[in-house]
């Protein structure tokens, strides 16, 4: 009886070894750490450049009470200087308590007035000649309401720009001396005169701006406008002053600072078409040498506009 055989077992396969790991077999992964960080850096400085330089924000229909504490010193000096030239208490004060947030409780206006003017009284605003008129427009304003603020003692009392004084050399005559019992020697015929000193007033000439560039645009968004911006020779803004606009059977006054999201030198006037315009800062400045007329015009887009002017006036020295 022959035996069975049994079968070899199958050879057996060596396991294989898995491939070393490198960064070429890395399982992927669906976010990169370093990925992440890099595009956020390179996000924000694309939307810094581009809100800062390419297309910043402009700021519109700014409330008065949004304004920060410098812009709001700005206003006040403007509504103050307004009132000073109107009287206009009503309009003041309508301008005042816009600088109040609504739904607050509302403060005295007029000794916020008073404690604005001891804010600036304590600076370089005085130094200048309408930083000094701005101050005591300010003072009669709350002074007048019955208010104090340091600014009193402060600001000396007294005109802005006193009245200029010549001095001019007379002769004055030799009067005959009452008649008296002790004879009286008699003068010498070539006795020289004695000088007197009279006091002539003098008007202080009221050209302190000139009206330095006229510029016209046409934009149908801000048709037929005068923009006018009065500065000073470092280019900051002068709040509060006044500047006239005259026509034919007509004029009107406004003030720079009253529109504070357009900056403290600026001010506007609306114009009729067809009509012309001389414009001046009212005995500070020698009137527009040409008509500034409404004339129709078409913007780059082919719309229909009125031309809009842009005035800067600057001091005279």
């Amino acid at each position: 009886m022959s035996k069975r055989r049994t079968p070899p077992p199958p050879p057996t396969v060596p396991e294989q070894m898995p491939p070393p790991r490198s960064r070429y077999n890395r399982p992927r992964r669906i976010f990169s750490g370093w990925g992440l960080i890099i595009g956020l850096i390179i996000g924000v400085g694309v939307g810094l450049v581009y809100t800062w330089a390419i297309s910043p924000v402009i700021e519109v229909s700014t409330d008065p009470w949004q304004l920060r504490p410098d812009d709001r010193a700005r206003y006040i000096v403007a509504v103050t200087l307004s009132f000073s030239y109107d009287g206009n208490l009503n309009r003041a004060v309508e301008r005042l308590l816009a600088l109040q947030p609504r739904g607050e409780q509302q403060r005295d206006i007029f000794q916020d007035v008073a404690d604005t003017t001891c804010q600036l009284a304590t600076t370089g605003y005085v130094n200048s000649n309408s930083g000094l008129r701005a101050i005591r427009s300010m003072m009669t304003f709350y002074q007048l309401q019955g208010r104090t603020g340091c600014a009193d003692t402060l600001v000396p009392a007294g005109d802005m720009q006193p009245t200029a004084v010549m001095q001019i050399d007379l002769p004055t005559p030799t009067l005959a001396p009452p008649a008296s019992k002790t004879p009286t020697p008699i003068s010498a015929p070539n006795a020289s005169p004695t000088p007197a000193f009279i006091i002539v007033p003098t008007s202080v000439p009221q050209r302190d701006f000139v009206l330095a560039n006229v510029a016209t645009f046409c934009d149908s968004e801000i048709s037929g406008i005068i923009e006018v911006y009065v500065q000073d020779f470092g280019g900051t803004g002068i709040p509060g002053q006044a500047v006239r606009v005259r026509w034919d059977g007509g004029e009107n006054t406004f003030f720079t600072g009253l529109k504070p999201e357009r900056g403290p030198a600026y001010a506007d006037f609306q114009m009729d078409e067809g009509r012309g315009y001389v414009i001046d800062m009212p005995g500070r400045s020698d009137p527009s040498a040409d008509s500034l007329v409404a004339t129709p015009c078409s913007t780059e887009t082919g719309e229909r506009a009125i031309t809009s002017y842009r005035a800067v006036f600057l001091p005279a020295s």
